[in-house]
């Protein structure tokens, strides 16, 4: 399989790719075992692509962009893949909005990959195998990998965890500048688009100074790695866009490709990767643990009873979880004794 991923672009790499990630995100034990061993031999041939995280409100527009940007990108003489993370389906668990139907400019592109995953219920609706999706990504060559999350709640923040850069796109007359402020995502945003600009020219040209306002104060309070005053960092922007005419994608991309030099220059995204992998394994750590923990013969027969107590204000919480650690073999943390 490794020799399918990085040989030749064409249907047998990409056939190889999608093989790899679905065995990726199998639960099977004997899968996981095979994954590992196809990651830790994929390992020294990623690194080399530019990882660019992109979320917004659904309807703002994002599968219109990425494939406006795609195309943009594909005749610059890149490579392109696109991670997308659905919601899942309560019924069958597959992706409900199945970003791949719209992209059909891009999907059929041979320089170009795109993955729709469920989110399968994990947290802030960026899919578990997502970082390693990507790394299998960047092995078949694609230089540019883009990651888009569903835009709701920690999704923003989940991304913006794994990318070399952040998007945070917009609408015009929605009010989304202020409650993207409300929940903290201007923060961790690297550059805020304003899709269909096209539409209202006026409510644009608002929300842009309204956000660089807000971005500007956010640098001075906020974000010290974003300091107005020091000129060797980068101090996120704003841009106009219309995704649908195909405006404003170029002046994006020298956006992109701007921060892309500053942050290299000064060893930032270097330091954002490392930073990003320990806070994977750590992440894995803990879901690895959480899991080995219920599965515990004693626990999985303490659990219910235990579980029915807390919320019936029989037992205190701190109380039933020393209980469970107990019957695990593990000795209680000092803060919940």
């Amino acid at each position: 399989m490794l020799e399918g991923i990085t040989g030749q672009p064409g249907p047998v790499q990409r056939r190889a790719l999608s093989k790899a990630i679905t065995l990726l995100e199998s639960t099977r034990a004997d899968h996981r075992t095979q994954a590992d061993e196809l990651l830790t031999q994929l390992l020294p041939h990623t690194g080399k692509s530019f990882r660019l995280g992109i979320s917004g409100v659904p309807g703002v527009g994002k599968s219109t962009f990425i494939e406006a940007l795609g195309l943009y990108l594909i005749a610059q003489g890149h490579r392109v893949a696109v991670l997308t993370i659905d919601p899942s389906s309560t019924v069958s668990g597959g992706s409900i909005l199945g970003d791949k139907t719209r992209m059909e400019h891009l999907s059929v592109h041979e320089k170009a990959y795109i993955r729709p995953s469920p989110s399968s219920g994990t947290l802030g609706g960026v899919a578990e195998k997502t970082r390693e999706a990507m790394l299998v990504c960047e092995a078949a060559g694609y230089d540019v990998v883009i990651v888009e999350t569903v835009g709701v709640g920690q999704s923003e923040i989940a991304v913006a965890g794994m990318t070399d850069m952040f998007v945070l796109m917009q609408l015009p007359n929605a009010g989304d500048d202020l409650q993207a402020i409300k929940k903290g995502v201007m923060e961790v945003a690297d550059l805020v688009v304003i899709n269909k600009a096209d539409i209202d020219k006026a409510a644009a040209t608002r929300a842009e100074a309204q956000i660089t306002s807000s971005l500007r104060l956010l640098s001075q309070h906020g974000n010290p790695e974003t300091a107005h005053h020091d000129d060797t960092l980068w101090h996120p922007k704003v841009v106009q866009i219309s995704a649908l005419l195909g405006q404003g994608v170029d002046t994006f991309w020298a956006a992109v490709t701007q921060f892309r030099q500053l942050q290299t220059a000064h060893g930032r995204i270097t330091a954002r990767r490392e930073k990003q992998a320990l806070a994977w394994m750590w992440e894995r750590i803990d879901a690895g643990l959480k899991l080995a923990f219920r599965q515990h013969p004693q626990v999985r027969e303490l659990l219910p009873q235990m579980q029915a107590d807390v919320a019936a204000g029989r037992v205190a919480a701190s109380t039933a979880a020393r209980i469970l650690l107990v019957a695990h073999g593990h000795h209680a943390p000092a803060a919940i004794k």
